[in-house]
């Protein structure tokens, strides 16, 4: 298989806008039963359209185990891949100081 240039935030912005890479990501969701594998672990189901804890729509993303940057020869790898519920993804990754939103729903405010 041949390396994959994720050199610069160009090189990684047409890897990720790619045939290739949209192919095997809908092959990792599918095998992944659209489900975070992290709350899967965790005996929990978190999956596309259904609502997180906050009430937020659940965005899944998909995950390279061993880091792109560190190993581009593995960026098309089905192996290498997982999917990730976006809170999960962000703490995985350490962004945002992986808070996950608070987004105040719209009928939680009744106090009677």
């Amino acid at each position: 298989m041949n390396t994959i240039d994720v050199s610069s935030r160009r090189a990684r912005a047409i890897f990720y806008s790619s045939g290739d890479w949209k192919r095997i990501r809908q092959d990792r969701l599918d095998l992944d039963n659209n489900e975070c594998q992290w709350h899967k672990a965790e005996g929990k189901t978190l999956a596309a359209g259904m609502h997180d804890e906050h009430g937020n729509l659940v965005v899944l993303e998909v995950d390279h185990i061993k880091e792109l940057a560190d190993y581009p020869e593995l960026a098309l790898d089905i192996d290498n891949l997982r999917t990730l519920c976006k809170d999960c993804h962000n703490k995985r990754h350490k962004r945002f100081n992986y808070r996950p939103s608070k987004k105040k729903r719209k009928w939680d405010d009744e106090w009677w």
